[in-house]
């Protein structure tokens, strides 16, 4: 490939990922898949070290998508929200293995557990009462949904347990279960309206409604993956998330701890089996 076309397409593969981005995190109806949203993404990053001189510090590789809106208030996160990692490949898995172990001398376990499609929360607690909810936003700063949040029954309202730091945050995925979706795309038909595309789009774009009675309405649920505090109760992930759950979280009852990468696979290959 020539420079002149590998700059013409990484800038036509930026302009690509950017309304991407917009369909996914602002209008919550995205076009394409996440396989084939990473695909593009991966195109991107390997012309761009192939061809530093194209190098731009807003490109959608050194970005994090963002949901912000000029409807909610926003606030900065404690903790970066960052984006995860994808892989396909179990050599990839082999491989990020194979990289960890020769910088951690120490031995280690994994924590695997299914991948919920919902809208992306960071909740914080104060003194055991839930204070602050927010949306990824762009990975620093996100959007108050706390008054949407205090909707969904499954996000405890206040805190109590052993352990329980005076300040923490837990991040989860807030979901709409197929039934809910059902039972709205069958209201909307009978006045009329267009259904909703699918329940991933439905839980990202009730989270941004203006009224909480609605969003109470659609009966949302949150899955929690994170528990994050400057003092928690292990240093296990594993052993933290089973706090969580003690203390009226909803974790997966999926979730499994793996001794090596062998186990980690094993437990991908039972779910694709599945």
């Amino acid at each position: 490939m020539k420079k002149s076309e590998a700059k013409e397409r990484i800038e036509m593969l930026r302009k690509e990922i950017e309304e991407h981005n917009k369909r996914y995190y602002i209008d919550a109806s995205p076009v394409i898949s996440d396989f084939e949203f990473d695909l593009i993404m991966n195109e991107l990053e390997t012309l761009e070290k192939k061809y530093p001189e194209f190098s731009d510090g807003s490109s959608p590789t050194r970005l994090v998508g963002s949901d912000l809106t000029r409807e909610f208030a926003q606030y900065d996160h404690k903790y970066p929200m960052l984006s995860l990692g994808n892989t396909y490949t179990e050599e990839e898995l082999r491989d990020f293995d194979a990289r960890i172990r020769k910088i951690h001398e120490d031995d280690f376990n994994y924590v695997c557990e299914l991948k919920f499609d919902g809208a992306s929360i960071s909740i914080d607690y104060r003194n055991g009462k839930l204070f602050r909810a927010l949306t990824r936003g762009d990975g620093v700063r996100g959007d108050d949904v706390t008054l949407n949040v205090k909707t969904i029954r499954s996000i405890p309202h206040s805190i109590a347990g052993s352990r329980v730091p005076p300040e923490f945050t837990v991040r989860g995925e807030i979901l709409m279960p197929r039934e809910s979706f059902n039972r709205i795309n069958e209201d909307r038909a009978a006045e009329g309206l267009p259904p909703f595309a699918n329940p991933r789009n439905s839980a990202a774009g009730t989270l941004k409604l203006l009224d909480p009675r609605i969003v109470a309405s659609r009966g949302l649920e949150c899955q929690i993956y994170l528990l994050l505090a400057d003092d928690l109760p292990s240093d296990m992930h594993f052993d933290n998330l089973q706090a969580a759950g003690s203390w009226g979280f909803r974790v997966s009852e999926n979730i499994r701890l793996c001794r090596n990468i062998g186990e980690v696979l094993d437990f991908i290959r039972h779910w694709d089996s599945g």
